[in-house]
């Protein structure tokens, strides 16, 4: 099966064919032109229009997603760089507050809640790239601020809006793949470009690790400006617009002035006007968050995951230096033992992910549970892996074990790309959480210990174990009950 028209509908969250049936596009019909719908619509030339993302070579296919993919490798690695410094930073700048110092890392990732919201309709309206762009250059200035910064507040505030507008990546770089691949090819690209977001923060530590020792944690912002930057120039050197309704919209505009005829219009023509339309996708993530049982389980399950997994990345820097003593570099080299775990993860998910996929669409019986079969089995391994991290940290039993089990807590992680289908909704949930839970997790630890403070993050996430169960049983039957209208 081809598609050969642009973006599909589940990876273009903006995108709405007009409502006349004469106009609605079918993914098969083999329609190769506007001709057969209305002399003044728009749309490919042919099925072989290299103008269609589509049809691009693979070249340049992996070149856009290559470098898109290399900054969602940068711009999350930013939010746990300088976590193993925390103790460094603190002291330099004369504070002691415990909930600070985990703010400081999680507040980065809250500016991801307050980015998609804006990011995600101005790049249905405007294009990936402009979005791409100019997120980039601010990104990097707030960074540079930070670098600089004379103060915690300053520090934090500036981190803040860095995170926002580092969000960028995170919110397009699922959709610009889609701009591309079609269904069957889709799993496995994702699996590979992926990566990215899942190791960032894992290996950002690491780095962090040897860097603040050797130079000072200032130097952790430093590395980000020189790296991002670096790729924010070849971006805007190499990269090339995907969005299927934007190119055809610029084809219609050409075409209108070039004919005199202002009758032309894109086959992917909204109908609405800009303020519309902005409106419109800035009220879909609530609604689907409201209205979706589907999205509210996800969402709800997967913000747990990444508060979890922000709750060891801060905490993991006081744990393993107070209790085994280790240095600031090898305090970022056990943030590896979560590295290991991911990588299983997503040469897990590539290699029986697609086969799964490929298998339904041969069948002609594919349904979008397909992707997740495989997370109900992480969903198990996952508490687990904090009640052993916890007891054996509580026992200081020799700390490999403490090192190797915590990798199981990002099992389940790696499937969030699959799951959310780059749901705003679903960025907004799980970015709140990373940022507000780790405040809580010190706390936690002193008041419970590590054994039982883990234990209580595993019982927690046990009772959520039931939920991609009931998603791959009732998935269906729930998309189809609960269908929302004019997203």
């Amino acid at each position: 099966m081809s598609r050969n028209w642009g973006p599909e509908p589940e990876a273009t969250n903006c995108q709405q064919v007009s409502s006349s049936s004469d106009e609605k596009v079918s993914g098969n019909s083999g329609e190769t032109g506007p001709s057969s719908l209305d002399d003044n619509i728009v749309w490919w030339d042919s099925d072989t229009d290299l103008n269609n993302p589509y049809n691009w070579p693979k070249w340049r296919k992996l070149s856009n997603c290559g470098l898109i993919s290399k900054l969602t490798l940068v711009e999350p690695l930013a939010s746990s760089i300088f976590a193993p410094g925390i103790p460094d930073l603190m002291k330099d700048f004369g504070s002691d507050n415990q909930e600070l110092s985990s703010f400081v890392v999680s507040v980065y990732v809250l500016g991801f809640t307050f980015g998609p919201m804006a990011l995600t309709p101005l790049s249905e309206m405007l294009g990936r790239l402009p979005v791409y762009h100019v997120c980039n250059v601010i990104f990097l200035g707030f960074t540079v601020v930070c670098a600089k910064a004379p103060s915690l507040t300053s520090l934090i505030i500036f981190w803040f809006f860095a995170g926002a507008f580092g969000a960028a990546p995170m919110a397009n770089e699922g959709g610009s793949i889609a701009d591309m691949y079609i269904a069957e090819e889709r799993a496995g690209v994702m699996a590979v470009f992926s990566v990215g977001p899942l190791i960032g923060p894992i290996i950002g530590p690491v780095i962090g690790g040897f860097l603040t020792q050797a130079k000072g944690w200032r130097w952790d912002f430093w590395v980000i400006v020189i790296v991002a930057g670096a790729i924010s120039g070849a971006m805007l050197l190499v990269l090339r617009e995907s969005y299927a309704p934007v190119l055809l919209e610029r084809k219609a505009s050409r075409l209108r002035k070039e004919t005199g005829n202002s009758l032309f219009r894109s086959r992917l023509d909204t109908g609405l006007s800009t303020k519309d339309l902005f409106k419109q996708c800035i009220i879909r993530p609530v609604k689907l968050l409201v209205f979706s049982p589907i999205c509210t389980i996800f969402a709800v399950y997967l913000a747990l995951v990444y508060g979890y997994i922000y709750i060891l990345f801060t905490s993991v820097p006081y744990v393993f230096e107070d209790t085994y003593g280790f240095s600031t570099k090898m305090v970022g080299l056990v943030y590896l033992g979560l590295g290991i775990g991911g990588f299983i993860d997503m040469a897990w998910f590539a290699v029986d992910g697609n086969n799964e996929v490929k298998k339904q669409l041969a069948a002609k019986n594919f349904k979008p549970e397909a992707r997740l079969k495989l997370l109900s089995h992480a969903a198990i391994i996952f508490p687990a892996g904090f009640f052993i991290y916890g007891w054996t940290a509580e026992y200081k039993t020799h700390w490999p074990q403490s090192l190797v089990w915590p990798s199981l807590a990002l099992l389940v992680d790696a499937y969030e790309l699959y799951a959310a289908s780059e749901l705003a909704a679903n960025i907004i949930m799980r970015s709140i959480t990373s940022a507000i839970l780790p405040l809580c997790g010190l706390k936690m630890y002193h008041a419970l210990g590590l054994g039982w403070g883990n234990s209580m993050l595993g019982f927690i996430a046990v009772a959520l174990i039931p939920a991609p169960f009931l998603i791959l049983r009732y998935g269906e039957r729930l998309r189809n009950k609960f269908a929302i209208e004019n997203l």
